[in-house]
């Protein structure tokens, strides 16, 4: 019995997917649950493994391929005996016929191929899976110049005529030309998104980290013992962004055509730079969360964004995000908000400074802190009370235990 290896439903509003790998070629045998192929959306990547033992018999959507949900990816044989003959699309027979189909060469190679009347199948590609780059076509073309200029035309007082494609080597023979992830262009849609509907504006704060880093120090290795996990920066960052949402509820809401949708909820994204691009899962109901139950969670959505194993539950109904530019080094940004969120805090590095600390000069370990928000929806007033709460609790995390 054969049966259909199709694309899942993957979430509310996602109707495609792109084919990123296949772990198994036609003709392999499958494990029952085992891995066959990697989808990727706009927000996350999809496995699909196999839903009975056998072999693969054939595929019908080949890796880069867009596919929409419900299609047939390609066919699984049921049971031990050999996979039926596959059925191979033209392009799969080799890296060099991979290059020859539309979707494969970008625009500017195909022209460069047909202007010096080239044949695809003789270039050897340098890309991924054999892909022509523009360099390997001018590559050709250089070494086959020598070759195709009459020896009348060439004397010591002339130098010999360059194609004019050739020209063009110094410069994009360094370059290479890949697709777009579909999660990359989602991020990007969405980023411009912001900023073309939004009134995005951003202000500044900066927060002595002492407290902070005192109560790490001292209780670091007790709260690791007993949960099990590190207590780190962000879950104090969380506690007070959720103190300061209770104050600010207009930080916590949205614009829905009209109206104003007031949460009473707190799902706070943590941004996320992973392998395939920025993503942001969602701690729900942080409000009711201790610190180690914050840490115990983000360092477990962490390694599911390391793994491309989010799913969309990980990833929705954030109501206000988190974005540590710290981490690598940002000493100040201003963070784009994630729609349709009004609100995104903005940590950055950690760095002494000399400070005024009751009239006398100190070194202290300062970080800047930026809240980017719209001010269709909240008033200067606010963002900065906002950022100040904030600045407050972190200076004395006391408070946070004491809810003051």
């Amino acid at each position: 019995m054969t049966l259909d290896i199709t694309v899942p439903e993957i979430g509310e509003s996602i109707t495609e997917a792109t084919v990123t790998k296949w772990f198994k070629a036609p003709g392999d045998a499958v494990a029952r649950d085992e891995l066959l192929v990697e989808l990727e959306t706009d927000k996350v990547a999809v496995e699909i493994n196999a839903a009975s033992a056998g072999r693969l018999a054939d595929i019908i959507a080949w890796e880069g391929e867009d596919v929409e949900v419900g299609a047939v990816l390609g066919h699984l044989a049921e049971g031990d005996g050999p996979a039926k003959a596959p059925v191979a699309k033209p392009k799969a027979a080799a890296p060099k016929a991979l290059a020859t189909e539309a979707p494969v060469l970008t625009p500017a190679v195909r022209k460069l191929i047909e202007e010096n009347a080239l044949d695809a199948n003789a270039i050897q590609g340098s890309g991924k899976d054999g892909r022509i780059l523009k360099g390997d076509v001018l590559k050709l073309l250089e070494a086959s110049a020598p070759a195709t200029l009459a020896p009348e035309t060439l004397t010591p007082e002339a130098p010999a005529p360059v194609a004019p494609a050739i020209a063009e080597l110094a410069e994009t023979a360094r370059e290479e030309r890949v697709p777009m992830s579909r999660l990359r262009q989602r991020v990007a849609e969405r980023l411009k998104e912001a900023q073309n509907t939004a009134a995005m504006l951003t202000t500044f704060n900066e927060a002595d980290m002492t407290g902070v880093i005192v109560a790490r120090t001292e209780y670091r290795d007790a709260f690791e013992k007993k949960h099990g996990v590190r207590l780190g920066f962000m879950s104090f960052f969380i506690k007070a962004a959720i103190a300061a949402l209770k104050d600010i509820p207009s930080v916590n809401a949205e614009i829905d055509g009209t109206d104003i949708v007031y949460k009473k909820y707190y799902h706070i994204g943590v941004a996320v730079s992973a392998p395939q691009g920025l993503v942001v899962p969602v701690l729900r109901d942080a409000d009711k969360l201790g610190f180690a139950e914050i840490e115990k969670r983000i360092a477990a959505l962490g390694a599911k964004a390391k793994d491309g194993k989010l799913s969309m539950d990980d990833l929705s109904g954030g109501t206000f995000t988190i974005s540590n530019g710290g981490v690598f080094g940002s000493l100040m940004s201003t963070p784009i908000l994630n729609p349709p969120q009004s609100g995104i805090l903005g940590m950055h590095k950690i760095q002494e400074r000399p400070i005024a600390v009751d009239g006398e000069m100190a070194i202290r370990p300062m970080m800047y802190l930026a809240l980017s928000y719209d001010h269709r929806l909240i008033d200067g007033r606010e963002a900065v009370t906002f950022l100040v709460r904030i600045k407050e609790c972190i200076e004395a995390p006391e408070r946070l235990l004491l809810d003051l």
